[in-house]
C-alpha cells in the first residue's frame, strides 16, 4: 500500500496553492494525481500528459510542476532519450550534470546531446511525500527496472502508433540481474540475425551476428561465454549459430550489473539507418531555458561552464529604445531608471505570456528568448501593443521600442552566473534589430518563413529588403513590420 506522508503533503500543497493565482481546480487535480497516479505517471511525470488528459493549459499545467519543484513537492531530472528506443539513457537532478553527448548500448550509437532533442524534464514526487517502488532502484524486479524505470513508454514508430516497447518486447529472449562475483546463466532459443546484450543502467553493451545453423534445434545447446567487468561485455564468441544457446554471464566487477538480451530479426539488421521514434510531447529542456518561471524559481541551475549545451533552435528577440538619450536628458537618471525598469516589467510579463523569458538586460535593451517562432513575434506585436497603451496613459516622454529577432541553433551556456544563450544567432539577431526603426520589428527569412509567423502578420504591413549580416555571405533577407494602424 502507498504511504503518504498527510501533513507534509498538505503543507507542500498550500505552499503551491499561494505561490500564484490558478484556474479553477487545478490545484485539486493535481493533488489527485499525487494521490492516486500509479507509480510510472508520478515517478516521471509529463506536465503536458497532466493538461491534456486533465483539461488544463499547458502553459499553467508547466508552471504548476515547477511551483511543485521549488516547494519540495516534486523533483525535476533532467532526462536523456535515446531516440531510437526511448530508453532513459541517463537522469539527473541538476542541469549542470548534463552531458554534450549520449551513448545508448542498446543501439550502439552514440551523439550530440541538444536541449530540445531529446532531453525531457520529468518530475517525480518526493520521496518524502510518497514512498514509491521506483524510488528504490536496487530492490526492483528486474522487468520493472527495464519496463517502469529505463523505457518511455511514449515512442512510436515512425507513422503509426506502434510502440518500440510493443515490438522490442517480442524480441527480448532473457533478462536478469548480474551479482558480483557470480557466474549467470541463461537459456534461449537464438533465430537468425543478431543478438544484443545491455545493461540499461551503464549502457555497456555487445551485439553478435547469428548465422542460421545447419544443425537441428534438438541438438546440444551452445554454451555462449560472457565476462562483464562493470564497463564493458567481452564475449569468448565473434559470432553465435542459431538454435538453442546457454550464455554463462560472469560479473568480475565489484557491483550488482543488468543485462537484456535482445534477438534482431535479419529485417532490423539490415535496416541503413535506425528510425528515430515519434513520442508523445514532453516538456523538453530547451523548452524550460525559454520560460521565465524556470529561471526566477531556478536562478541557481547553471549549464556546464566547459562545454555549453546544444539547442537545436531557439528563437531571440532583441528589444531596445529608440531615444533613450534624450529621454534620461529631460526626465533625469533617476526617473528615467524608474521608467525603463518599468518598461522591463511590462516586456517580461508579455515575454512570460508567449511562453518566453526575458533572458538579460543590456543598459536600456532587452534579450528575451522562446522556443516556438511564433511565439516570439505574437510577443513583439504585443510588446508594441503594451508600450503604446503604457505611452497613452502616462503624462510624459514616450517609451519607443525598436525590435530584432531571428531562429536558430545555438549554445546555452552560463555567463555572469545566468543561463544565456552563445553564437551565430545571438549575434544575427542582435544586428536585425539594429535595422529597426521607432515602432518596428526587423524579423530574418528564416523566422519569418517559420511555421505560423507569416498568417500572424497578415494584419501588419511587411516590407522586405536586403541588408548584411555579421556572419552570413552576401545579404540577407530581412522583414520589417510595422502596424497599418
Amino acid at each position: 500500500m502507498t504511504s503518504i506522508d498527510e501533513r507534509l503533503l498538505e503543507s507542500k500543497m498550500i505552499q503551491i496553492e499561494q505561490a500564484r493565482a490558478w484556474s479553477p481546480r487545478v490545484i485539486s487535480k493535481f493533488e489527485t494525481l499525487i494521490r492516486s497516479g500509479d507509480e510510472v505517471s508520478i515517478f516521471r511525470a509529463n506536465p503536458l500528459a497532466f493538461a491534456r488528459d486533465r483539461g488544463v493549459g499547458e502553459p499553467e499545467a508547466i508552471d504548476l510542476f515547477l511551483h511543485a519543484a521549488r516547494a519540495g513537492l516534486v523533483d525535476l531530472h533532467w532526462d536523456i532519450l535515446c531516440p531510437h528506443s526511448g530508453l532513459v539513457l541517463e537522469s539527473f537532478g541538476k542541469l549542470r550534470a548534463l552531458r554534450s553527448h549520449f551513448v545508448c548500448g542498446l543501439c550502439d550509437i552514440d551523439g550530440q546531446t541538444d536541449l530540445d532533442d531529446f532531453i525531457q524534464a520529468s518530475f517525480s514526487v518526493s520521496p518524502q511525500v510518497r514512498r514509491l517502488a521506483l524510488h528504490d532502484v536496487d530492490s526492483l524486479s528486474i522487468e520493472d527496472l527495464h519496463w517502469k524505470l529505463k523505457f518511455a513508454d511514449s515512442g512510436r514508430l515512425p507513422g503509426g502508433q506502434t510502440r518500440f516497447v510493443d515490438v522490442l518486447r517480442t524480441l527480448v529472449c532473457g533478462m536478469t540481474y548480474l551479482p558480483p562475483g557470480v557466474t549467470t546463466t541463461l537459456q534461449a532459443d537464438i533465430k537468425p540475425g543478431a543478438l544484443s546484450g545491455v545493461n540499461v543502467q551503464t549502457q555497456a553493451g555487445f551485439t553478435l551476428p547469428v548465422a542460421d545453423s545447419a544443425v537441428p534445434s534438438a541438438s546440444t545447446p551452445t554454451i555462449v561465454r560472457i565476462t562483464y567487468d562493470g564497463q564493458r561485455f567481452t564475449s569468448a564468441m565473434s559470432a553465435v549459430p542459431s538454435g538453442p544457446i546457454v550464455f554463462e554471464i560472469s560479473n568480475t566487477g565489484a557491483r550488482r550489473g543488468s543485462v537484456l538480451l535482445i534477438n534482431w530479426p535479419p529485417e532490423i539488421v539490415a535496416m541503413p539507418e535506425k528510425p528515430t521514434l515519434e513520442f508523445d510531447p514532453y516538456v523538453s529542456g530547451g523548452m524550460l531555458l525559454t520560460r521565465q518561471t524556470f529561471r526566477k524559481l531556478f536562478r541557481s541551475e547553471r549549464v556546464d561552464e566547459e562545454e555549453g549545451l546544444g539547442v537545436r533552435q531557439v528563437t531571440l528577440l532583441f528589444t531596445d529604445l529608440k531615444g533613450s538619450t534624450a529621454l534620461y536628458e529631460h526626465l533625469g537618471d533617476l526617473n528615467a531608471y524608474a521608467l525603463v525598469r518599468e518598461h522591463f516589467a511590462l516586456l517580461d510579463a508579455v515575454a512570460q505570456q508567449h511562453a518566453g523569458a526575458i533572458v538579460k538586460t543590456i543598459g536600456d535593451a532587452v534579450m528575451a528568448a522562446f522556443s516556438r517562432p511564433v511565439d516570439a513575434v505574437a510577443a513583439a506585436l504585443e510588446m508594441l501593443q503594451r508600450i503604446g497603451q503604457f505611452n497613452f496613459e502616462r503624462d510624459q516622454p514616450a517609451i519607443i521600442l525598436k525590435m530584432g529577432a531571428h531562429c536558430g541553433p545555438s549554445i546555452a551556456v552560463t555567463l555572469n552566473e545566468n543561463l544565456d544563450y552563445f553564437g551565430q544567432t545571438v549575434n544575427i539577431a542582435a544586428r536585425v534589430q539594429s535595422f529597426a526603426d521607432a515602432g518596428e520589428i526587423c524579423l530574418t527569412e528564416a523566422l519569418y518563413t517559420a511555421p505560423g509567423v507569416r498568417e500572424l502578420l497578415i494584419s501588419q504591413n511587411v516590407q522586405e529588403f536586403d541588408a548584411p549580416l555579421r556572419g552570413v555571405e552576401g545579404n540577407a533577407r530581412v522583414y520589417r513590420i510595422t502596424s497599418r494602424s
